[in-house]
This record gives C-alpha cells, sequence and structure tokens, in this order.
C-alpha cells in the first residue's frame, strides 16, 4: 500500500470513524452536564425565538465594539467564507461527497476556488499575525489556538500547492493533502474547532437564558 492509497483509504475512514465518534461524545457530555437551578423569578418566556434571535445577532459586532473589531472581523469573514468555498463548491470536493451522500450540487470554477483559497492562508495568516503581536491575546492563547489553527490552515495550503507540484509528484502531495485532511477531521471535535457543530447550540441557549432574565440581546 503506498501513501495515496492508505490516505484515501484506511487513514480517511479511520478520521471519519473519529470526528462521528467524537462529535458525538461531545454533545452527549454537553446534554449530561448539571445545570444550576435558577431560582429566579423569570421576566420572560424563554422560547424558541430566543434562541433563533441571538444566533442572528451574535453574527455581527456591537456598536459600541464595531470600528475597534472590524479587522479581525473582516478577516474571520474572509476565513470562514473561504473555507466553506473551497470545501462545499470545489468540484473534486464535491464528487468526492458525491460519493459518500449520493449527493450533488454545482461548483465553482478552479480559478474561483484557488482565489478563496488564496484568500482565505491570507486572512488566516493575518489573524495569527494579530494573535501573536496583540498584548492581551498572547496572554489568552493556548496550544488549542495555535493547533486549531495549523489544522485549519493546512489542508488549504496542501490544496494549492498540488497544481503548482512545486518538484513533486502529484500523487505524494494528493497524499499529504488528504493526510491533512484527516488530522483536520481527527481534531475538530476535541478542541476549539468544536465550534463549528457547537456554535449555533450555545449562541441559542444563551439566547434563552437571557430572555429568561430579561436582558437586552
Amino acid at each position: 500500500m503506498d501513501l495515496l492509497e492508505f490516505a484515501r483509504g484506511p487513514a480517511l475512514e479511520w478520521a471519519a470513524y473519529i470526528l462521528v465518534a467524537g462529535t458525538i461524545w461531545r454533545i452527549v457530555g454537553i446534554v449530561l452536564l448539571k445545570e444550576k437551578p435558577d431560582y429566579s423569578e423569570p421576566r420572560k418566556p424563554a422560547g424558541f425565538g430566543a434562541a433563533l434571535k441571538v444566533i442572528w445577532t451574535r453574527a455581527f459586532t456591537a456598536e459600541p465594539f464595531a470600528k475597534a473589531t472590524l479587522y479581525p472581523k473582516m478577516m474571520a469573514y474572509v476565513m470562514h467564507i473561504g473555507l466553506f468555498g473551497v470545501i462545499f463548491l470545489f468540484t473534486p470536493h464535491i464528487v468526492f461527497f458525491e460519493g459518500w451522500t449520493g449527493l450533488d450540487w454545482p461548483g465553482l470554477p478552479n480559478s474561483i476556488i484557488f482565489f478563496l483559497g488564496v484568500a482565505t492562508v491570507v486572512s488566516a495568516v493575518a489573524l495569527l499575525v494579530r494573535r501573536l503581536t496583540n498584548p492581551v491575546l498572547k496572554l489568552i492563547s493556548n496550544f488549542d489556538d495555535y493547533f486549531s489553527w495549523f489544522v485549519s490552515t493546512l489542508p488549504v495550503v496542501t490544496g494549492l500547492l498540488i497544481p503548482v507540484r512545486i518538484g513533486l509528484r502529484y500523487e505524494d502531495l494528493l497524499a499529504v493533502h488528504i493526510l491533512s485532511v484527516v488530522l483536520l477531521l481527527i481534531w475538530l471535535p476535541f478542541g476549539k474547532l468544536g465550534h463549528t457543530f457547537l456554535v449555533f447550540v450555545t449562541r441559542g441557549t444563551t439566547g434563552m437564558v437571557f430572555e429568561r432574565r430579561g436582558a437586552k440581546t
């Protein structure tokens, strides 16, 4: 078995198992957490609408902080939109997802995908530089922050290198790219990248708690 065969076979398969098991483990752990009793009288009924409201409003920065956080917010949006486009709108990736799920959808031209990939890497580097140079961010950052940045950026970098070749065989570059995705899938449920599937749950819960207490959201 060569490297490419291993990467697209056992490595990717086991990464998918770990991703699913880790995600279930993370969600079950949250569900089983003991909730502290709240003896205060509810100001308002906490409904599903309150959850949706905070999910929406937290996508934007509050007015008093908008100017100060404009740069990192823009870079974060560029990175997330770029990642979405590269992962789900690149034709070879769509073919891969179709093989697993049977679903198919239109993709973007390769030139646009390449541009999105470059924009994603540039924005990721910009956010890393800000984290390393901002005294507060540098103080509160830990291994999880840096490793999560590494494993989410590496697949984009290795994917951009495939058409460039840099003197290596296409098969070797593709294998390295797939293995970088394997690393991402394995780490995703256990670190801060878990916000990929928890962000709406946590924001929705916050909205319902705030609504019950009568806090402005």
